[in-house]
C-alpha cells in the first residue's frame, strides 16, 4: 500500500506531533560495564561457588574448601528495524513535513524511545518473575499505604544484602503523586525574598533516586508485531526498585542509514531511511533480589 502524506497548502513548517518523554531507562544501560556483547548473539557470565568457614584445629592442618564454576547464558532478542521510502515531491509538495530530519525526530520521540523502556522493563518484570517471583507484590497503592509498601520493598533489600547506595524507584506518574501527598512525609515549604515559587518535585526518598516514568511504559508486556502496544491482559507496574548492579542492559548494535536518490539500484529517485536497534536486557540470576516490583493485583 503506497504511502499517504497530508499535502501541505499553505507555507508552514509547524509539525504538530503528540508530546514524547525522553528515555528513562538509561541508568540501566550503563550497569556492569564489563559486561560487552561483541561477536556473539550469546554471551556466558562466569559465577562461582565457594565453600564457607569450618572451625579451625589449632596445631593441625586447614580444612579443605569447596569451588566450583558454571555460566549464566544471555542470549539477545529483541533485534528491531523498519525503513521507510521518501519520494522527494512528497518532501517538497509537504512542505517538508516529510522531511528526513522530521521522520528520524518523530521516529524517536514515539516509536523507538517509547519501545526500548517498555521493553526493558517488562523484560525486568519476566524475568524477575522467572527467577525470584516472590519479589512481585500485587495491590492497590494509596496515599496512605504508599510508604509502606516502599519501606517493604527496601527491606527486602536490605536482607538480601543488595547495596543500600545507587537503588532507584521507577514510578507512574500516579505513584509520584501519591509520594507528594503520602501519610508520614514531613514537609516544610519556605518562600523566601518574596518569591512566589513553590517546589513541590520530589526527586528521592531515603537517598534513593525517583525517575518518573509515562504508565503506558510499565506494563508487564508488550506486543511487538508491529510497533509497541501493550499486550493483551497486561498489568500496570506501580513502581519498580531496582539496584542496577542485578542488571544487564546493553545495546549491541544500532544503525541508521538514509539512502539518497540514485544513490542505491532500489532507491531510484527515492530517499530510503532505515532504522535498526538491537539489544537487550538482562537479570543476573544470584542478584534477582535486587529488583522489587509492585504492581496492580
Amino acid at each position: 500500500m503506497p504511502n499517504v502524506y497530508s499535502y501541505a497548502e499553505q507555507f508552514t513548517q509547524f509539525l504538530a506531533q503528540k508530546y514524547a518523554k525522553e528515555l528513562t531507562s538509561y541508568d540501566l544501560q550503563t550497569s556492569n560495564p564489563q559486561v560487552q556483547f561483541i561477536n556473539a548473539r550469546t554471551i556466558k557470565l562466569p559465577r562461582l561457588t565457594l565453600s564457607g568457614y569450618k572451625d579451625h584445629t589449632r596445631g593441625g592442618s586447614y580444612n579443605t574448601g569447596t569451588l566450583s564454576n558454571d555460566w549464566e547464558p544471555k542470549v539477545l532478542a529483541h533485534d528491531r528495524d523498519i525503513e521507510y521510502i521518501i519520494d522527494p515531491m512528497d518532501i517538497d509538495e509537504t512542505n517538508l513535513a516529510v522531511s528526513v530530519a522530521n521522520i528520524q525526530r518523530v521516529f524517536e520521540e514515539e516509536h523507538a524511545i517509547p519501545e526500548k523502556d517498555s521493553y526493558r522493563y517488562s523484560k525486568l518484570y519476566s524475568e524477575l518473575n522467572t527467577y525470584k517471583a516472590a519479589n512481585i507484590v500485587s495491590g492497590t497503592p494509596t496515599a496512605n499505604n504508599i510508604l509502606s509498601l516502599f519501606d517493604t520493598a527496601m527491606e527486602n533489600m536490605d536482607n538480601a544484602g543488595v547495596p543500600s547506595e545507587g537503588r532507584i524507584l521507577y514510578v507512574t506518574p500516579t505513584i509520584n503523586r501519591l509520594l507528594k501527598t503520602a501519610d508520614g512525609i514531613q514537609r516544610q515549604i519556605s518562600v523566601q525574598g518574596g518569591s512566589s515559587a513553590i517546589n513541590r518535585s520530589v526527586h528521592n526518598i531515603d537517598d534513593v533516586k525517583i525517575q518518573v516514568v509515562p504508565a503506558a511504559r510499565m506494563k508487564t508486556s508488550y506486543d511487538f508485531t508491529d510497533g509497541c502496544v501493550a499486550a493483551t491482559g497486561a498489568k500496570q507496574m506501580h513502581f519498580i526498585l531496582v539496584h542496577p548492579s542485578a542488571v544487564v542492559c546493553r545495546d549491541k548494535y544500532a544503525y541508521i542509514k538514509l539512502f539518497t536518490p540514485g544513490s542505491d539500484s532500489r532507491t531510484a529517485d527515492n530517499y530510503i531511511y532505515q532504522n535498526r536497534c538491537y539489544g537487550d536486557l538482562f537479570i543476573l540470576q544470584r542478584k534477582a533480589d535486587g529488583v522489587q516490583i509492585y504492581k496492580e493485583t
